[in-house]
């Protein structure tokens, strides 16, 4: 049984809306802490861990806004909170945060142990540390403010690649690191960084071009967690 305690700032049940799983029921698991930097995050209060908002595990899960709070949880609490909750999805998405920050392992193979699939969705700036069958998602931050660079290992790992895309130059910069690391036959998605008209008309024609596929963030068009 594994003692090993993730600090998580958000756990609930919802829809996968992006990438390779859009539309599957998911356990979304979000992790605290990022050093990364990306400027349009949209979950930038997961950036810093602050040991004084450490709080009770029922504090976190009612929690009815967005905030910088978070609480320890081993992988048998979290299944505990699943079942508690009836939850019905078998599929778990662990994200943050920046996730690859620590060993995910002992969690995937908790929760593959009771019939969960695990997918991880990461910078790739860290060392990918998941179980042989988790699926990984690569959403490679180039020349972010944190100045982390894209790792080789995490991009071999990768069983899918999501951009996100609003200008020319982000299209240029996933050329450039695809051709980097070799990646050839790792399905690519562009995710528009906003709903805007301009980014999703890019993301589309670049797909087009490219023979990439698109990922639209179905859950922000659904007004869905």
């Amino acid at each position: 049984m594994s003692k090993h305690n993730y600090k998580i700032n958000e756990l609930f049940e919802t829809i996968q809306g992006e990438g390779s799983f859009t539309g599957q029921p998911s356990i979304f698991i979000r992790l605290q802490g990022c050093p990364v930097g990306c400027s349009w995050c949209d979950t930038k209060h997961t950036w810093e861990i602050d040991d004084s908002l450490r709080i009770p595990v029922n504090d976190m899960l009612t929690k009815s806004q967005e905030d910088e709070r978070w609480a320890n949880l081993t992988p048998q609490d979290m299944l505990h909170v699943f079942k508690d909750r009836g939850f019905k999805a078998k599929h778990i998405v662990i994200t943050g945060g920046e996730p690859c920050m620590v060993d995910l392992n002992p969690m995937c193979e908790a929760f593959e142990a009771e019939g969960f699939s695990c997918q991880v969705e990461t910078s790739g700036t860290f060392e990918i540390l998941v179980s042989t069958d988790c699926w990984v998602t690569v959403s490679p931050k180039v020349n972010m403010k944190g100045g982390y660079a894209i790792l080789q290992s995490a991009m071999s790992r990768a069983n899918e690649i999501k951009h996100p895309v609003a200008t020319e130059q982000h299209v240029d910069d996933l050329k450039a690191l695809l051709k980097k690391h070799q990646v050839e036959q790792t399905p690519v998605y562009l995710q528009p960084i906003s709903q805007k008209e301009r980014a999703t008309k890019l993301a589309i024609d670049t797909c087009i071009k490219n023979n990439w596929r698109l990922s639209v963030q179905v859950h922000k068009y659904l007004g869905i967690e």
